[in-house]
C-alpha cells in the first residue's frame, strides 16, 4: 500500500453485497480504509437505474470498484457504466477498477467507456466464478445432487472470487496498476463435469453433472421465477462464453499479485467445510 492511500478519500464499492464486492469491501475495511458500500440497501442507497442516487454515493470518493449488476456484458450496460464513469470523473474520483467478463463482447464496450472516462483505470476481466456453484444459480443443483447446465464438455479455467477481490484491492490501493488489464483465471482447465466431480469429492457424496440445452436451462430459470428481461440476455451471454472461447489460461493473478491463483479443488474443500452444500 502506498503512503498516500489514506489521503485518497473513501472507496465506493459498487455491488458491495455481491460475490466480489463484499470481499473487496471486507478487505479494505480490514486495512483500516474508509469504505462505502454501493447497493440499494446501502447508506446512502445506490441504484444503477436511478441516476439521482449516484451523486450522494460519490461524495468524497477517491476510488471506485465498479461491479455492474447484473453483468457488464448485458444490453445497455456500457451506456450506464459510461454515464456513471463520466459522473465519477466530474466528482473528482481518481481511480476506477472495473470488473469485466472474459469472452463477453458486450463487456468489451463497458471496458472501453471506462478507458475513455479520463481517470486512472484498471480492468479485472474474470473467468467463470467458482462461487457460482456456492453463492449463485448453481448452488441448489449441488445441494440436490445434480447440476444441470448447458456447458456440454467445454473446459473453463474457473476463478476464485477471493483472487478477484485480492487483485481488485491491489489495484484500488497500490501503485503500478493504472492502465492494466488483468485477465484472471484459475491455474488449470476443468470441464463442468470435472468441477462437479471436485465438489462431490469435497462433500463426500454423489453430485452429478447433467448437460442440458440452453433452451432447457432458460426454461428452468423462467420456471423458477426469473424475469424475461434477465433470462434472455443471460442466455445470450451463456451462448457466447460457453462456446470454448475461454478454454485457455491467463496470468492476471500472477501479474497483479506475484503469486499463483487458487485452485478449484482448494475452493471446493474450503466451501464444503462451511456446510453450504449440505443436502
Amino acid at each position: 500500500m502506498t503512503q498516500n492511500t489514506r489521503e485518497r478519500g473513501t472507496t465506493l464499492v459498487l455491488g458491495g453485497t455481491g460475490k466480489t464486492g463484499r470481499r473487496v469491501a471486507g478487505r479494505l475495511t480490514g486495512l483500516g480504509l474508509p469504505v462505502r458500500v454501493g447497493s440499494r440497501s446501502g447508506e446512502p442507497p445506490f441504484d444503477w437505474q436511478d441516476e439521482a442516487t449516484w451523486a450522494p454515493a460519490l461524495e468524497d470518493v477517491g476510488a471506485v470498484y465498479l461491479a455492474y449488476a447484473p453483468d457488464a456484458g448485458f444490453p445497455g450496460a456500457s451506456d450506464t457504466i459510461g454515464a456513471f464513469a463520466a459522473r465519477a470523473a466530474e466528482a473528482g474520483v481518481r481511480r476506477l477498477v472495473l470488473l469485466s467478463g472474459r469472452g463477453e463482447e458486450g463487456a468489451r464496450r463497458s471496458e472501453q467507456v471506462v478507458r475513455d472516462c479520463g481517470v486512472e483505470w484498471t480492468i479485472v476481466r474474470a473467468a467463470f466464478f467458482s462461487q457460482n456453484f456456492s453463492e449463485d444459480f448453481l448452488v441448489e443443483g449441488v445441494r440436490g445432487g445434480v447440476v444441470a447446465f448447458p456447458a456440454g464438455g467445454v473446459a473453463e479455467p474457473f476463478v476464485d472470487a477471493e483472487d478477484i477481490a485480492d487483485v481488485a484491492v491491489a489495484a484500488l490501493t497500490g501503485d503500478g496498476h493504472a492502465g492494466e488489464l488483468y485477465e484472471v483465471t484459475g491455474p488449470r482447465l476443468l470441464t463442468f463435469a470435472g468441477a462437479v466431480a471436485e465438489i462431490a469429492r469435497a462433500v463426500g457424496r454423489e453430485v452429478g453433472y447433467l448437460p442440458v440445452s440452453l433452451e432447457e436451462f432458460t426454461a428452468a430459470m423462467a420456471g423458477q421465477g426469473a424475469p424475461p428481461e434477465f433470462t434472455g440476455p443471460f442466455s445470450d451471454l451463456l451462448a457466447d462464453i460457453l462456446d470454448g472461447r475461454n478454454a485457455s489460461l491467463c496470468d492476471g493473478v500472477r501479474r497483479a499479485l506475484g503469486r499463483e491463483p487458487r485452485d478449484f479443488a482448494e475452493y471446493a474443500r474450503a466451501t464444503a467445510a462451511t456446510g453450504v452444500w449440505d443436502a
